[in-house]
């Protein structure tokens, strides 16, 4: 375990924390502040423990030309913290992906990241995945600490890496295989059962490139274009119209997905079972959402989607662990070591 932001004498010290504001936008508003909830306790502590000045820094969206520096600045995340924890102590850099040293994890930028500050808190585990300056870089000119929420995804997401309790339910769900297809070969084999859904069920039924087998769907909510309003029918899946989309799983598959998860003690979910975005085809991952809230088990969702569900279902305190890791998630359960975690030292 890297280092805890708890071990370090912080009173009277400036400190630069990165963490994930990577947070949806809606016509320049917050969609949904998860990501800068979930960054409070790291901030609390440092402001109660006496830090001179806390610099939070963070990138925002994939900015590439001087429009999108419009659309992509930080100041509608500073408002909104500056309301969720009003301290002057408090300051919110600019998005660092505006300046292409970012990426590059380019030393110039890190050290002007650097200046000034006394030691450096990664709280971003979204990020942590990529060496760039202010996940990696930075931590090698600063005394570098874990922050509240790294260490929290650590240890939960690293409980799914041990001995885990069986029954083991994977769900997986989403637009392709490729995207998960390391994290399931990792974890798969471990498990009990493999419930697969929406367009990545459609991929595997094709080709399996697993090493186990997998349960998918028997019947899918069948709609005649990808259109919210579009006709539909549940169909069995060898018998859907031609030219006709599975936007959904069907009620029988939900149903079967459902009485597996809840008789699971260990449970991780990654992916919708459809286009739940449309609320007709969102009756699968509904299914799937309050079945991991009801079952008796240590159970992890993560990937946007599957978050964004289960937040919007109410469900979220129901669960063990709602990562905000994304892809840095999967990688974490691929085995795979993370650049901005293999730099802060080890407590």
């Amino acid at each position: 375990m890297p280092r805890s932001v708890e071990t370090a004498d912080v009173k009277g010290r400036r400190v630069l924390v990165r963490a994930d504001f990577n947070v949806p936008l809606s016509d320049g508003v917050i969609a949904d502040d998860t990501r800068i909830r979930a960054s409070l306790p790291t901030l609390r502590w440092l402001l109660d423990q006496g830090a001179a000045e806390v610099c939070v820094v963070s990138h925002l969206g994939r900015p590439k030309t001087s429009e999108d520096h419009a659309r992509f600045a930080m100041a509608p995340v500073a408002t909104h913290l500056r309301e969720l924890l009003p301290d002057d102590r408090l300051r919110v850099l600019e998005n660092t992906r505006f300046n292409p040293g970012e990426t590059a994890n380019d030393a110039g930028f890190s050290a002007e990241l650097a200046a000034g500050m006394d030691l450096f808190v990664n709280d971003a585990f979204g990020s942590a995945h990529r060496a760039h300056s202010s996940t990696e870089g930075v931590a090698r000119l600063l005394p570098a600490y874990a922050g509240l929420l790294l260490l929290a995804e650590i240890e939960h997401l690293g409980r799914l890496l041990g001995d885990v309790a069986h029954p083991f339910v994977i769900v997986a769900g989403g637009a392709k295989v490729d995207d998960k297809l390391a994290v399931l070969e990792h974890l798969g084999g471990r498990a009990d059962r493999v419930l697969i859904g929406g367009k990545m069920a459609e991929q595997v039924r094709v080709h399996n490139p697993l090493s186990f087998a997998v349960e998918l769907p028997s019947d899918v909510l069948a709609a005649s274009a990808f259109t919210a309003d579009a006709e539909s029918h549940v169909a069995r899946v060898d018998d859907v119209p031609e030219g006709w989309l599975g936007l959904d799983i069907g009620p029988e598959t939900a149903d079967a997905f459902a009485e597996i998860i809840r008789g699971a003690a260990t449970i991780f979910w990654n992916g919708p079972m459809g286009v739940f975005e449309w609320d007709r085809f969102a009756g699968g991952t509904r299914a799937v959402a309050e079945a991991v809230a009801a079952a008796d088990a240590y159970s992890v969702v993560g990937g946007g989607d599957s978050v964004r569900a289960i937040t919007e279902l109410g469900l979220a305190k129901r669960v063990s662990w709602v990562s905000t890791g994304g892809g840095a998630s999967l990688e974490f359960l691929e085995g795979r070591e993370l650049p901005g975690i293999a730099a802060i030292p080890e407590g």
